[in-house]
């Protein structure tokens, strides 16, 4: 069993401010659901996260590929295919994914009773 460090609220508090900032944005947490889920072209990752525009999912690529969530993998073909994987890493916020979906499901549930 690992080594679980009991945390003061301030440490938990900056902990969790470091992960609003890796996770922080709109579209972030939902791509790598769907990443979480199997790995994905460009254009299929697009039409899954709806509502994102082109401009908004590359910055968003970009800055999960960064913090190494994601791995990207350019496969030279005509077209050219780019294609995103989740990290053994970004692998490790699949749960809280599920946690965070759960949640929301319960919570419209309330809300709209």
């Amino acid at each position: 069993m690992e080594d679980v460090k009991l945390l003061t609220c301030n440490e938990k508090i900056r902990a969790i401010h470091d992960t609003m900032d890796v996770l922080s944005g709109k579209w972030k947490v939902s791509i790598i659901a769907c990443l979480c889920y199997k790995g994905m072209r460009y254009s299929e990752l697009k039409r899954e996260v709806n509502g994102i525009s082109g401009k908004m999912l590359s910055r968003e690529l970009k800055d999960l590929e960064i913090n190494k969530l994601i791995e990207r993998t350019v496969e030279h073909t005509k077209p050219v295919c780019v294609y995103y994987k989740i990290t053994p890493y970004g692998a490790s916020l699949k749960e809280l994914t599920e946690v965070i979906a759960t949640w929301g499901l319960k919570h419209r549930e309330m809300i709209t009773q």
